[in-house]
């Protein structure tokens, strides 16, 4: 016997009312309408996609327990997606076939058949034709990206997407390392590269700040929908500093329904973070495991070597003749990260354009020493530990022991931590060094470091101490 679906959507409604804002239930559950009712199946018309997803995403369990409170466990839910097209309407239909409700995720809506809406480009409108600026910067070329060890693997990854955007195993790709070490220029870099070998793809730049700022502006005008679909017009969307997305739960799950719907179209995604996705706090679990089905590729401060090509590279851009011994002190001072290797470039070509200085040795270390703190001999695994101890006010020969107390460990994990990133040692090495332990201890005093910093305020501020000490070491 069939039984009334409004009815049953009713009383479902009621359950639901009891658990969601007043704005959510208005807007999202009060315009659904219950098309039919047969057996444990209960079929409900949405608007859109976006509000299937969100249904299915961020209220499933509100769903689960009410439509089982009022149909029986056995309860199953069909969506019918009704999109607007001028006069007449397209319902597209998706079956759960399964013995409850289904988790979110299993299947996919096929709109290709529906023609796009008219949208409110956040970027630019020419008449009736949408145009997207790509926002990126032209000098960003992959020419001008010096390749070295520490990014040789980002920038493969990066190539292979300019040759198939959408095509590879690298979707998405993170790049993920420190600040000014070329992030940002990479991925506008592969997306230029897109554009060179595919004019006809969407193509867009865009950080993350201005992303939120755009979501927010979406809200209060209530137009999420026409920020989600202008979205999903993209071919390659390039986000920049991912990170600051942590703690925007509304941000988060609206990015997840975009992220969703580009990977699943096969379109590209490339993110770019200040670090891996393991470190991220303040992120949705179920957005991180999508950062991790593609590939994260750290980008490292540059080697001596990498660190010449760029100075080299850029001498020969500007025409401007350094010698050999000048360089040299340039690579083996200033290494940071290449924004402040740019910095310093930028400030000797000045006075070698402007001043007219001859610029030897002398005279560089003399200008670098306004710019950034030269080192006179670089940091070595026993002056890291002595650097710690101090720290600590404990003995440097207690790190050699076999004891457990807590404050001993906690050094000696941080002397293994500093002494990886500080120095070009072997984690071997770094190991024999500090107690007689092997790489697979550093490995993991460095890992038991980096979920301190990230969960453990006063241990941070401990680090952040040592890491300035280690600064006026250097």
């Amino acid at each position: 016997m069939k039984k009334d679906s409004s009815k049953v959507w009713s009383k479902c409604l009621f359950l639901i009312q009891e658990q969601v804002t007043p704005e959510r239930f208005k807007t999202l559950f009060e315009p659904i309408r219950a098309l039919k009712f047969e057996g444990d199946i209960l079929t409900i018309q949405v608007s859109s996609a976006y509000v299937y997803e969100t249904l299915e995403g961020e209220y499933f369990n509100i769903l689960r327990v009410a439509l089982q409170a009022v149909i029986g466990p056995k309860a199953k839910l069909d969506y019918s997606v009704v999109v607007e097209r001028n006069k007449s309407v397209e319902s597209l239909t998706t079956t759960i076939a399964s013995t409850s409700i289904r988790q979110p995720g299993v299947n996919t809506i096929d709109l290709s058949r529906v023609n796009e809406p008219k949208l409110k480009n956040p970027f630019k409108l020419e008449s009736n034709r949408i145009h997207i600026d790509s926002q990126l910067n032209p000098s960003y070329t992959i020419d001008s990206y010096i390749e070295g060890g520490c990014n040789r693997l980002a920038r493969s990854a990066g190539m292979a997407i300019a040759n198939e955007p959408g095509g590879t195993a690298f979707n998405p790709l993170l790049i993920h390392g420190g600040s000014g070490l070329g992030k940002t220029h990479l991925a506008q870099a592969i997306g230029l590269e897109v554009k060179h070998n595919f004019p006809e793809k969407v193509v867009l730049y865009v950080s993350t700040n201005v992303f939120k700022t755009q979501y927010t502006e979406a809200v209060r005008r209530n137009e999420v929908n026409n920020f989600l679909h202008f979205y999903q017009l993209i071919d390659v969307l390039i986000l920049d500093d991912i990170h600051e997305l942590a703690g925007k739960p509304g941000t988060q799950n609206t990015f997840f329904h975009i992220f969703n719907h580009l990977h699943q179209s096969g379109k590209q995604l490339i993110l770019t973070c200040d670090k891996a996705p393991s470190e991220l706090v303040g992120m949705e679990e179920r957005l991180l495991s999508r950062f991790r089905w593609g590939l994260s590729a750290e980008i490292k401060s540059p080697d001596f070597d990498t660190r010449k090509k760029i100075v080299v590279s850029k001498v020969r851009k500007d025409g401007i003749d350094f010698s050999e011994d000048v360089i040299d002190y340039i690579c083996k001072y200033v290494n940071n990260n290449v924004r402040e290797l740019e910095g310093v470039m930028i400030s000797l070509l000045a006075q070698s354009t402007f001043i007219k200085r001859d610029l030897t040795v002398d005279v560089v270390k003399d200008i670098l020493g306004t710019i950034v703190k030269t080192a006179t001999e670089e940091l070595t695994v026993d002056k890291i530990q002595q650097v710690v101890c101090d720290h600590f006010k404990i003995s440097g020969d207690l790190l050699q022991t076999k004891t457990r107390k807590r404050e001993v460990v906690q050094a000696r994990q941080l002397a293994m931590y500093f002494s990886k990133n500080y120095t070009k040692f072997s984690l071997a090495y770094i190991g024999s060094q500090i107690g007689k332990k092997d790489h697979a201890t550093v490995l993991y005093a460095c890992k038991a470091v980096t979920n301190l910093i990230a969960t453990d305020k006063s241990f941070r501020m401990d680090v952040e101490d040592i890491q300035r000490k280690l600064g006026s070491v250097n």
